[in-house]
């Protein structure tokens, strides 16, 4: 459980980068992802999931 929270932790603190340091950039990143299908969304959200996968595996 201990690796579940530290997991969690790195997520924060690399989530909270962009808005921290181009908070411009950020915004403008939302906006364009307003204008993608729901398909498209899925695709992305997909493709995070795989690559955190194999990101896991390669370090472990």
């Amino acid at each position: 459980m201990k690796i579940f929270g530290l997991a969690i932790a790195l997520l924060c603190i690399l989530e909270g980068l962009l808005p921290l340091l181009a908070p411009g950039q950020w915004r403008e990143v939302f906006r364009k992802l307003l204008g993608f299908s729901d398909g498209q969304l899925r695709f992305i959200g997909l493709a995070s999931i795989l690559a955190g996968i194999l990101i896991w595996f390669l370090f472990q």
